[in-house]
């Protein structure tokens, strides 16, 4: 997804540099909205133009396994970003450990929750790899260590949408009047969910942490709805799934610890075919002004 996502424009930024950096071609495409067909369609699109190497944040792994083995097939570089569970690509590529990176979002919302009350979770989708480990293991650090938290609610879904993420933020809010706690775990989720505790003036009551950039929650966090952030910058994104993917052809080492000279990937750890760096970055209202994506 590309068109008007906070998200993508950021990690479109990353592409061009790396792009004007060292001469290859890069550029950046998606849908106007989450929708795993019309991925598929510009990845096939994008394959009869004779690329030597695709870059793929998936939005529905299984979805795509057929075309990116074409891909495979053709000699074409598959490089993957939040997939781990995807079958046919040469490497994918992590911002750090995803349970990890799960326990620390539900450390920070038991802070600001003083540990007790009932918590939902929102979620890009259940069918994205990277969100599903997250919240799982949020939720598994909650039941080990906060039993006074309570989810409650199943994980919802706003496919990757702000607007629907603040709609259903207001639907849940009426429904579980004693929540005292928000998981946004896609960027959308916390901007969304962000919005309907502002414009509810349920600050003080209801505590929003998740994935989200200054760029798209930085209103919320100064007034408060959004207590913390947490991301990686998708502009290193882009420029480090670039860099990788010109490795490969170059048929250069892709080795455990290795240096790809971006900040969060200095040291990355190598699990079979899985790249992990340690990149994420927390933002709260004190902190903000040093972001300004």
């Amino acid at each position: 997804m590309k068109n008007g996502h906070a998200w993508f424009d950021r990690m479109e930024q990353g592409v061009k540099k790396f792009s004007a950096d060292t001469g290859h071609h890069a550029f950046l495409i998606g849908p106007p909205h989450a929708d795993e067909h019309l991925q598929t369609q510009l990845i096939e699109q994008t394959m009869q133009q004779q690329v030597d190497a695709l870059c793929i944040v998936p939005y529905f792994p299984q979805a795509l396994e057929l075309t990116l083995r074409q891909a495979c097939k053709q000699g074409i570089i598959v490089i993957a970003h939040e997939a781990s569970n995807l079958r046919n690509r040469h490497y994918d590529l992590e911002p750090f450990d995803n349970a990890a990176y799960g326990v620390h979002l539900m450390d920070h919302l038991a802070h600001y929750m003083q540990a007790e009350g009932e918590y939902l979770i929102i979620l890009g989708s259940l069918t994205t790899k990277s969100h599903s480990e997250w919240a799982n293991a949020a939720i598994t650090r909650q039941i080990d260590t906060y039993p006074k938290m309570i989810m409650a609610t199943r994980k919802i879904e706003d496919h990757d949408d702000p607007a629907l993420a603040y709609q259903k933020t207001k639907e849940l809010l009426d429904a579980y009047p004693n929540l005292r706690g928000i998981l946004g775990i896609g960027m959308t989720c916390t901007e969304g969910a962000g919005r309907a505790v502002s414009e509810l003036g349920l600050q003080e009551k209801i505590a929003v942490v998740g994935t989200g950039l200054v760029s798209a929650c930085g209103v919320y966090l100064k007034n408060g709805a959004n207590k913390l952030i947490s991301f990686w910058d998708p502009a290193d994104a882009g420029y480090v799934l670039n860099k990788l993917a010109v490795m490969v052809l170059q048929d250069k080492p892709i080795v455990d610890g290795m240096d790809l000279g971006i900040s969060g990937y200095t040291h990355v750890r190598m699990q079979g075919q899985v790249l992990y760096g340690s990149a994420w970055i927390d933002v709260t209202r004190e902190n903000m002004s040093q972001h300004q994506f």
